[in-house]
């Protein structure tokens, strides 16, 4: 079957930090994942580059929006290797061939009838490109994610009919409960739906820097429909002479940020009905990294808010978990904890994670550390510890221990034994509950599945002492049973730990003769009908950092 998963879009008029890292990681764990059932997979990253915000920030620069976003991108696709990222493509929406597919597509849309000439009045925030309704609209008059001062602006543009679809929307939410998850996000974007739908700006008529609308050279498409479009429009050229449309449409996740779920929850499912398209399957909404910022960083002042001064890519044209990033140790004992802003400064660069831990412990901790789907916090301190208590005692040292044993007592081989039909017992349908977890995209959940077995292996170790079984020669056989079981249980944590680890669980199932990834090795004892090669020995996964 087709799998088709793509991360948000992000914005390029800032470097990438470790939110971009969140959302890119989460979706290659779903590939991986989904390429171990043997499914057909696709999936799809990139970088938004029109806009508003991009433009101000190359005039700032000096420089064009096109070289800023060339630097940019550059840098968002040099992050994908360190992660260990297997994404199938890389858009960018300043790509000639993705625009033509816009104009394309939204041509299609006012042929429909779905856009008509009109003035728009209304309160705008330049970062997150968007005209608020009163509703949105925060104490102060302000952005309630920015917290900067909103800006009025009045505009001859063309108009989407949103309002028209305030009752396909909501017979949408009321036959597919799964639509959004996790549950509270598929409510909230409910009820933003049930305070009634206006009609939204297409185009920009002020801004040169966006899609050329081709009925009226005088306007660029509005940056959100531009970007929303990203998820159809790669599949017609991500692979040359190929339209993959038919193959991998509709998506199976959007995973997003919840700073830009109005756009994706309400905008997106419209614009697609009102193009004929078929929506996609499921939407899920991950929450902020929280960290204290720095005492008296990132004031905002009236011009910074005018113009997005300081970069922040915070919920802006697809930027995905876009303030939501890794910490530095900053702020005082008790600090408050708020989302990660470059504006703030309590974001952290990811390859400097990457280079301390090793991009499997990133990824890692990550998903342990905070429910996915969730608000939680992050530290510096926090990698330091799910690195050394849980990589490197419970699942490194446990690795170790095993195959040292295996080669000391039986010099790396263990053909015959039988398997402890107890512990067997534990690991009873444990691939089918992940597998089902991963429909539901529950990361930290299925992760927490995996880990009960591994820190029930290590209690296995101190329950059978195989040391002590190996003193008496008359317990052989129940010695090769112990460390025959031990193998095969680490050898099924480890295929299911595959996606989340992949650097490290190629390492150790190399060491134990047993290459092989797909899920249907992962049942407890699927490996024990052919000759298992000899267990070599392995340097520490996770050594001391």
């Amino acid at each position: 079957m087709p799998f088709y998963v793509t991360t948000p879009i992000y914005y390029v008029n800032a470097a990438p930090h470790l939110g971009h890292a969140y959302t890119t990681i989460a979706a290659d764990v779903l590939a991986r994942h989904m390429r171990q059932r043997g499914e057909d997979v696709f999936f799809l990253t990139g970088t938004d580059e029109h806009g508003e915000p991009v433009a101000l920030a190359a005039e700032r620069e000096g420089t064009t929006p096109q070289e800023l976003a060339d630097r940019n991108a550059a840098r968002f696709q040099a992050l994908m290797p360190p992660l260990e990222v297997t994404n199938d493509f890389f858009i960018r929406t300043s790509d000639p061939r993705h625009e033509r597919k816009v104009q394309e597509i939204l041509s299609r849309v006012r042929d429909n009838g779905y856009v008509y000439e009109g003035k728009y009045s209304g309160w705008y925030c330049p970062r997150c490109a968007d005209f608020k309704t009163e509703a949105e609209i925060a104490e102060g008059n302000t952005c309630p994610i920015h917290h900067i001062p909103l800006l009025w602006e009045e505009e001859e543009n063309y108009f989407f009919a949103l309002s028209r679809f305030q009752e396909p929307l909501e017979r949408l939410y009321s036959e597919r409960p799964d639509f959004v998850l996790p549950a509270h996000h598929f409510n909230e974007a409910r009820s933003f739906i049930a305070q009634g739908l206006q009609d939204v700006s297409l185009t920009r008529k002020t801004l040169r820097w966006g899609v050329r609308v081709p009925w009226d050279a005088g306007h660029v498409f509005y940056v959100w429909f531009d970007a929303l479009l990203n998820y159809v429009t790669a599949l017609s050229f991500a692979r040359e002479g190929e339209d993959l449309l038919g193959r991998f449409w509709p998506a199976d996740f959007h995973l997003i940020g919840k700073d830009i779920l109005k756009f994706h929850a309400v905008f997106w499912p419209a614009l697609l009905m009102a193009a004929e398209l078929e929506l996609p399957r499921h939407l899920f909404v991950h929450g902020f990294l929280l960290s204290p910022a720095p005492e008296g960083a990132g004031e905002d002042s009236a011009a910074q808010a005018a113009v997005g001064a300081d970069g922040d890519p915070a919920a802006v044209e697809g930027g995905a978990a876009a303030e939501a990033g890794a910490p530095v140790e900053a702020g005082a004992p008790g600090a408050a904890l708020e989302k990660m802003s470059k504006s703030r400064g309590n974001v952290i660069d990811p390859f400097d994670i990457v280079d301390t831990f090793g991009a499997d412990a990133l990824r890692y901790y990550l998903f342990r550390e905070v429910t996915f789907g969730q608000d939680g916090p992050v530290s510096q301190a926090g990698f330091a510890a799910r690195y050394e208590t849980e990589l490197a005692n419970e699942y490194g040292n446990l690795a170790s221990r095993v195959i040292a044993m295996v080669v000391r007592y039986r010099d790396g081989r263990l053909p015959g034994a039988e398997l402890d039909n107890e512990l067997a017992g534990e690991f009873l349908g444990l691939h089918e509950r992940v597998a089902e977890l991963m429909d539901g995209a529950r990361l930290s959940a299925a992760l927490e599945e995996i880990w009960q077995r591994v820190r029930r292996l290590n209690r296995y170790v101190e329950e059978r002492a195989p040391w002590q079984l190996a003193r008496d020669p008359e317990q052989a056989a129940e010695l090769e049973s112990v460390l025959a079981s031990l193998v095969e249980g680490l050898r099924v944590v480890t295929v299911l730990l595959a996606p989340f680890l992949p650097a490290s669980t190629e390492r150790l199932l190399a060491s134990l003769g047993r290459p092989e990834l797909a899920l249907a090795a992962a049942p407890f004892g699927a490996a024990t009908e052919a000759e298992p090669g000899p267990l070599a020995e392995l340097a520490p996964l996770f050594p001391k950092v």
